[in-house]
């Protein structure tokens, strides 16, 4: 079977999640992905390696050799690499490429072609470029912090990873975009994805709003339409009744059709029918009101916890939780591709590697002699 990306090398230098989604995404899409990794990253990080490879999804699909970039013969072999790559994705803090010399200006000047994407928390300029940080940082400069707050208005970390996710998703947007562009003109180009811009993106309706109306929502306003609701028996459901007919629909299945022409209530009579609903829905358990909405048609769903998740009907069968079975953990979830494509479907090829798993493989393929490789080991610069 093709593979969509099949045919297309990527060098991967990045760590932790943002920059390892993205290239997960490519990899599960056929591209080759070549994890570059220190020698002593990940021993330090991980103590079983072997089970944290079977279940590391964001490594799937992809080889890795262990190159110490500090060492002028690891240079020289991350170059070789480069040379015959058609991406790499890197996820430094802005200037620490350059000092290694595995930035973007040094390694067009050998691949012209080379794709080269930097996903940072603030990109490459701005007066916040040096600033470190992790996603609740991006998401409270973004403002999807500001939106997120409780009942009495204090905003909450959103514990999803928008940040992350958000900008790894941008990631691949970029570089499949420029490997088109480069179709048309012959040559790479430099991708910045910044960790906070991708934020905007789920900022989109609030954005627009205040653009347009100066509005700012207050945190934790009781609102009718978009809710989460608790039931009798402590769970919780949740409602997005933007539109006339869902609200309707919604206040006959509660058996309370006078609150239909309340839709936008403010003041005094938003509280009242806030509070009629609130204890309305307390009434059943958050299973009993799902399956009554659903039956009424209407924007109303549970709110699940993790072990819901991966059981949820819908999600299997989507294939979003694929089981495969690991030589030595056994049957091994994964998350799976959100992306479907009906002639060039993503694909399952391995599981993680263990580090370094592939050096001698790729240095192999790049000419080195056994006798180099052995020489190169033991000088610390690959494992």
């Amino acid at each position: 079977m093709t593979l969509a990306l099949e045919g297309i090398k990527v060098i991967d230098l990045s760590r932790t999640v943002p920059g390892p989604f993205c290239t997960m995404m490519l990899a599960d899409m056929g591209a080759e992905v070549i994890k570059i990794e220190d020698p002593g990253y990940a021993l330090g990080m991980i103590p079983d390696q072997e089970k944290h490879a079977a279940h590391d999804y964001l490594s799937r699909n992809k080889k890795s050799i262990a190159l110490n970039l500090k060492a002028h013969e690891a240079k020289e072999i991350f170059y070789k690499l480069a040379a015959n790559a058609d991406v790499i994705m890197e996820a430094f803090r802005p200037g620490v490429a350059k000092r290694l010399k595995v930035d973007y200006e040094t390694v067009s000047k050998l691949n012209p072609r080379i794709i080269y994407c930097s996903l940072t928390g603030f990109g490459q300029d701005g007066p916040y470029r040096d600033l470190p940080g992790h996603d609740p940082n991006y998401t409270s400069i973004g403002g999807a912090v500001g939106l997120t707050g409780d009942h009495k208005g204090n905003p909450v970390i959103i514990r999803a990873a928008v940040g992350d996710i958000g900008s790894s998703l941008h990631a691949v947007i970029g570089i499949l975009c420029a490997v088109i562009a480069r179709e048309k003109t012959g040559k790479g180009q430099f991708v910045d994805i910044s960790m906070t811009d991708s934020v905007l993106s789920f900022m989109t309706v609030s954005l627009l709003r205040y653009f347009r109306d100066g509005f700012i929502p207050r945190r934790g306003w009781s609102s009718l339409s978009i809710n989460v609701w608790q039931c009798k028996d402590g769970k919780f459901i949740t409602t997005g009744l933007i539109e006339p007919h869902f609200w309707e629909r919604f206040c006959r299945a509660i058996g309370r059709e006078d609150l239909i022409y309340h839709h936008r209530a403010k003041g005094e009579k938003l509280h009242e029918v806030y509070g009629i609903i609130k204890d309305t829905i307390l009434t059943k358990t958050r299973d009993e009101w799902t399956q009554i909405m659903k039956e009424a048609d209407t924007c109303v769903s549970p709110v699940l916890e993790l072990d819901e998740v991966v059981n949820d009907p819908q999600l299997q069968y989507r294939e979003m939780f694929p089981e495969f079975e690991h030589p030595t953990q056994g049957k091994v979830k994964h998350m799976g591709m959100p992306i479907k494509l009906s002639d060039t479907p993503a694909k399952f090829r391995h599981f993680a590697p263990l580090l370094g798993q592939h050096t001698d493989e790729i240095l192999k393929g790049l000419g080195y002699t056994a006798h180099q490789i052995d020489e190169l080991r033991k000088s610390g610069t690959v494992k």
